[in-house]
């Protein structure tokens, strides 16, 4: 496998990060640029609903997925180093992401593009290898010709090359209608950028009358704040004693002006 971009400068230099070409950047076939800009164009945008075959042999479809929030990886199972590297890291990402929406409350899907080397049976040992075992996570391979649209719908760029491919290291994020809502990029990536968008759809979905549990989950949701030192998420106890202090404070504004009141009646000490 290939090793990373140099970082691209300006607005761009995050995301650049990501961009995955060959040894010799000379001779790269992808220009991190035009890859970058090739994504963040597909923002927005529904992919088709294309076929997969997952690792038991099912036929699934993109649409298949619809009614949650799905994050997407593009991988190929003869990658040695970035893809395996990227798989563990989103891996550890999503159970973070779990714990704080919930167990099911958005799946994930690893697509091959390698086609014929990604077939289900090698799609299946890729995610062994790396210590996949979700049952929300499914690991799928492309019918034949599918790639290339595929890949154009996500924005995603990959080209063949000496021993495998450069590609744009992607993840994207759809929404519960299939539409493409936030691309990240890189091997790794601070958690907050796949757990916010994931937590935006889910305040944003509406819910006409929210259960107790739900109001719960909604407290959990906010209440929660990225530790950059442990690398995971904590309650935001700041929250808690802001909403202490705002509640003492209407407390003994309405008590004095329930005492002010009785003062003005008539006969009142």
């Amino acid at each position: 496998m290939r090793r990373a971009f140099p970082r691209v400068s300006g607005a761009a230099r995050l995301a650049a990060a990501g961009l995955m070409l060959g040894a010799v950047c000379a001779h790269a076939a992808l220009d991190p640029d035009r890859a970058l800009a090739t994504s963040r164009a597909a923002i927005g945008s529904a992919p088709g609903a294309y076929a997969f075959t997952d690792t038991a042999g099912r036929r699934v479809t993109l649409a298949d997925f619809r009614g949650k929030p799905l994050v997407v990886s593009f991988v190929y199972t003869g990658c040695t180093q970035v893809c395996p590297t990227t798989t563990r890291f989103l891996g550890k990402s999503v159970g973070e992401a779990r714990s704080l929406l919930g167990p099911d409350a958005f799946n994930v899907v690893s697509i091959g593009f390698n086609i014929p080397a990604d077939n289900p049976v090698s799609m299946k040992v890729f995610a062994r290898q790396n210590g996949i075992d979700d049952p929300r996570w499914s690991f799928l391979t492309p019918e034949a010709g599918v790639p290339e649209g595929l890949a154009r719908d996500f924005g995603f760029t990959y080209a063949a090359q000496t021993g495998g491919f450069d590609h744009l290291t992607q993840v994207t994020i759809l929404d519960a209608r299939g539409r493409i809502r936030a691309q990240l990029y890189g091997e790794s990536f601070a958690l907050p950028m796949l757990v916010q968008p994931l937590r935006d759809l889910a305040l944003g979905q509406p819910v006409a009358q929210p259960s107790a549990a739900a109001w719960l989950q909604r407290v959990r949701l906010v209440c929660t704040v990225y530790d950059p030192l442990t690398g995971k998420y904590r309650l935001d106890y700041a929250l808690f004693i802001e909403i202490g202090v705002g509640l003492s404070v209407l407390g003994l504004t309405l008590g004095f002006l329930l005492r002010e009141r009785r003062r003005s009646r008539p006969g009142a000490p």
